[in-house]
């Protein structure tokens, strides 16, 4: 299964993460921060980068700055993480050459 990035989502994402377990369904997030919460596979920026792009365009624009001349920036880094313990909870072996690719491994 594959849970995107949406405000509904993300805002229930404990909830899904929690369900999906029960229902032993290997699943990838879009959110690398989610990893450590729980989330089997995920690939994507972090939210917290984010988060700060988004805070720095808004001082931008508290200064000044007309819209029109905020550059439209998209996340440069992104993050393979995966975490071994849900892994092993879903009876999952992740193969050593996924292991060597993931940025971030839970154990």
């Amino acid at each position: 299964m594959i849970i995107l990035a949406s405000a509904m989502l993300g805002a229930n994402h404990a909830l899904i993460i929690e369900q999906v377990a029960r229902q032993r369904l290997p699943t990838i997030y879009q959110w690398s921060d989610y990893a450590k919460e729980g989330a089997l596979v995920c690939y994507g920026p972090s939210q917290r980068t984010l988060y700060r792009q988004v805070a720095r365009q808004l001082v931008m624009l508290l200064k000044g700055t007309a819209p029109t001349n905020i550059p439209v920036q998209q996340p440069t880094q992104f993050t393979f993480a995966i975490n071994l313990r849900t892994a092993k909870a879903l009876g999952l072996t992740i193969s050593p050459s996924i292991l060597a690719r993931a940025d971030e491994v839970i154990e």
